[in-house]
């Protein structure tokens, strides 16, 4: 154990500290979990869609239907323009790593972006890249905008307005010459592919990342996504804070096609979304400790029941740094093969059930925290995946039993030892 600890301290730890400092990565991470409450919106004014599903006909059907265009006008404005909204938040979080005006910044990010993702059609202006399909593009839009203002600021070549002149009219004319530069460098980019390759930009970004985003949809990425976040976590590092740097953005897009699908009537075909994250792999915290909890709960060890009693409540609704730092389960061998590769074969498992349809696929992107069994319901629709959620944790609680005996054990031990030199 020990020679296993000082392999991963030695050598997983420097990259996992890299990437945790590496301010694109967290400015894109930062900015697409931003988004989320935008596509929650979106995901909420889904729902009479899927109820009508669910009814088929009757009164109920009718009278959704009926308020359904209320609903579907305000996804037309979440959900289905989503990328420009990530490149501003995008944008945004990167500024604010450069200490350069965010908001300025950001605008000039969303005309980049609606110069690369927009296209030419009779009478107007092509939006189908605007939504899901178009954040790749936006994370791009963000950075190009941010590193070409940066370069532009470091090189003085911005307009610089007496001090006596308002501060909100200096910021905005110190941005003109960022916003001309930028939207004259996207729209080369946006001809320059056309004529080169014959698609438009966001087609053509698409194209060259289809093996990537195909390849996180898929098990061994889900398995690699999970192990690593548990390894981080069990060496006191934020596992999904880190990790999710690389995955979200896959995961929030994946889930917003889905959602766009599933409003358009066609299929929903991707497993690996952010509610899916946490919702079913990740219930009650990572490790899906909430059986762990209640185990220490009802431990005649008086620290471990103390611990289970506070973490009880913040782990129904999927917190549980209480007992990852309580137990503690952070470099404690007894937890080491429980918390990291349990989960493992949780993931396995539901990989599986939403692939053979034992499970509703995620068509909704819940709000966070939510009581576990809940998120999983309103992100499938499906009481299956309650059922799951539950038969998932029933699983952890009997893959940790063994391992937290011999942990209660030891610990009982010691308080027996403390109690007889007083």
């Amino acid at each position: 154990m020990n020679a296993l600890q000082n392999f991963l301290m030695k050598y997983l730890m420097p990259i996992a500290n890299k990437v945790e400092q590496q301010k694109h990565l967290q400015a894109i991470k930062d900015g697409m979990i931003a988004n989320i409450p935008i596509i929650v919106v979106g995901s909420i004014c889904l729902l009479p869609t899927a109820l009508m599903n669910l009814f088929g006909s009757g009164p109920v059907f009718d009278a959704l239907k009926a308020c359904n265009p209320f609903f579907s006008y305000v996804s037309l404005f979440t959900n289905d323009i989503l990328s420009i909204y990530a490149a501003y938040l995008i944008a945004k979080q990167l500024a604010k790593r450069y200490d350069i005006d965010n908001t300025e910044t950001g605008i000039i990010a969303i005309a980049v972006h609606l110069i690369l993702v927009g296209f030419s059609v009779e009478n107007g202006i092509g939006t189908a890249y605007l939504g899901a399909s178009g954040l790749f593009v936006s994370i791009i839009s963000a950075i190009l905008s941010v590193e070409v203002t940066r370069f532009l600021i470091k090189k003085n070549v911005i307009i610089h307005l007496p001090s006596s002149v308002p501060a909100m009219v200096g910021e905005s004319f110190a941005a003109l010459i960022p916003l001309v530069i930028n939207v004259a460098i996207a729209s080369i980019i946006a001809n320059v592919t056309i004529i080169t390759t014959g698609k438009i930009f966001p087609e053509f970004i698409m194209g060259l990342l289809a093996p990537a985003i195909s390849t996180m949809d898929t098990l061994p990425a889900l398995l690699l996504v999970i192990f690593f976040t548990q390894i981080l976590w069990f060496f006191g590092l934020h596992g999904p804070s880190i990790t999710s740097a690389v995955w979200s953005p896959f995961a929030i897009a994946y889930g917003a096609e889905n959602i766009a699908n599933f409003a358009a009537g066609k299929p929903v075909t991707h497993i690996f979304t952010f509610g899916m994250y946490y919702n079913i792999l990740q219930v009650a915290g990572s490790g899906l400790t909430l059986g762990l909890v209640i185990l220490m709960i009802r431990s005649k060890c008086k620290a471990f029941s103390a611990v289970g009693k506070a973490a009880i409540v913040p782990s129904i609704f999927g917190i549980n740094e209480p007992v990852i730092f309580g137990a503690p389960i952070i470099l404690n061998p007894f937890m080491f093969i429980p918390f990291v590769f349990g989960p493992l074969i949780v993931t396995v498992l539901a990989y599986f059930a939403f692939q053979t349809g034992l499970i509703g696929m995620p068509i909704a992107n819940p709000p966070g925290f939510m009581p576990v069994g809940v998120g999983a319901f309103l992100m499938t629709l499906d009481w299956k995946a309650v059922v799951f959620v539950f038969g998932a944790l029933i699983l952890m609680g009997l893959i940790y039993y063994p391992f937290f005996k011999m942990m209660e054990k030891e610990e009982i031990k010691k308080e027996s030892q403390a109690v007889e030199e007083e």
